[in-house]
């Protein structure tokens, strides 16, 4: 079974920045449509951003500006650069990947992820 593990969260002060990473613990043969996904306790998860297969993306309004994602590599690898971060950013950060979304895919409101990983903490005080 394929899991995706996330890594770079951490603490962070108002205006600072985190990068976050995400890939696959065993190899997928497809290109996979890739995401980053944020929740608090109690509260429902909430598309950040979406990048296709061709490298085009999507973000929430909330983040735009300050949040870019890419694809490392030919793999299925993705970060998030996190800039210019606020309180309200804080929350767990999830990473999903969907082999059968691939270009002219991106897109934040998609939650039917094939392959999750078990988040990351990101805290903004």
């Amino acid at each position: 079974q394929v899991q995706l593990v996330e890594s770079g969260g951490g603490s962070v002060q108002p205006g600072g920045s985190l990068r976050l990473s995400c890939t696959a613990s065993k190899y997928i043969p497809n290109k996979c449509g890739m995401a980053w996904y944020r929740q608090l306790p109690g509260k429902e998860r909430e598309g950040v951003a979406a990048i296709d297969h061709d490298g085009n993306t999507d973000y929430a309004d909330s983040v735009e500006g300050r949040f870019t994602v890419s694809r490392v590599g030919a793999q299925n690898i993705i970060a998030l650069q996190m800039d210019s971060l606020k309180p309200e950013d804080t929350a767990t950060y999830y990473c999903g990947a969907d082999p059968y979304r691939g270009g002219r895919w991106a897109d934040i409101n998609y939650y039917g992820m094939i392959y999750w990983g078990k988040g990351t903490q990101v805290t903004v005080s």
